[in-house]
């Protein structure tokens, strides 16, 4: 079957695109793993002895970024509905986060340790449709806050993709009140066009 028009055209862009480019010199699994970085140089979410829960993690560039920043003395925690490859010093698990079974699974890894860091990369399949693909994406970020508000320590910290669109604010809101200083982040290796931004929430309101 031929490719569409729209097809070829992402895959000329990704191709072209620096910041894959650079993933594959630097031996990471995804050009998201620099939006990471990029926060981590601003910011210093990551640091020796966390514990961290990633969400939406496949294929692990995300993941590859935390574990050396986190070690020594750091865990790992990851999850995906889509399978991914084993990261040297993390817990994987494979299941759908809208999924109660999931949870528990993420939950007995975290075996009633404090959680430090939230971070997480969800976004649904996207449809191309905004009155479909705003909805599922919400859901998601949703799911997320709520998995810190009941994971993360005191002051501790969540950095997650939200999409700009309706409903958007209303998380802000909600994050504004979790959370004592809330940051909206855009980083270069997101692309320009897209409505995702990145809210950081640091000093957790257990």
């Amino acid at each position: 079957m031929s490719k569409s028009k729209s097809s070829k055209s992402w895959l000329k862009e990704h191709f072209d695109d620096a910041y894959v480019r650079k993933s594959r010199a630097d031996g990471y699994r995804s050009r998201a793993s620099y939006k990471l970085l990029a926060i981590q140089e601003k910011d210093h979410i990551l640091r020796p002895g966390m514990v961290v829960v990633d969400l939406g993690a496949a294929p692990g560039g995300w993941s590859q970024v935390a574990v050396p920043l986190v070690q020594p003395g750091g865990r790992i925690i990851a999850s995906d509905i889509l399978a991914m490859e084993p990261v040297s010093g993390v817990d994987f698990v494979l299941g759908d986060f809208t999924e109660d079974s999931c949870l528990q699974q993420i939950l007995e890894l975290v075996d009633g340790q404090s959680v430090d860091l939230v971070i997480s990369d969800m976004a649904p399949n996207i449809s191309g449709m905004a009155e479909i693909d705003q909805p599922r994406a919400m859901a998601l970020i949703e799911l997320a806050l709520a998995f810190a508000q009941q994971t993360l320590k005191p002051e501790g910290t969540l950095l997650m993709k939200v999409f700009q669109g309706e409903g958007f604010e209303a998380v802000l809101k909600e994050m504004r009140q979790q959370f004592s200083q809330v940051l909206s982040r855009k980083p270069d290796a997101s692309r320009s066009r897209s409505k995702e931004v990145y809210l950081l929430g640091k000093g957790f309101r257990a």
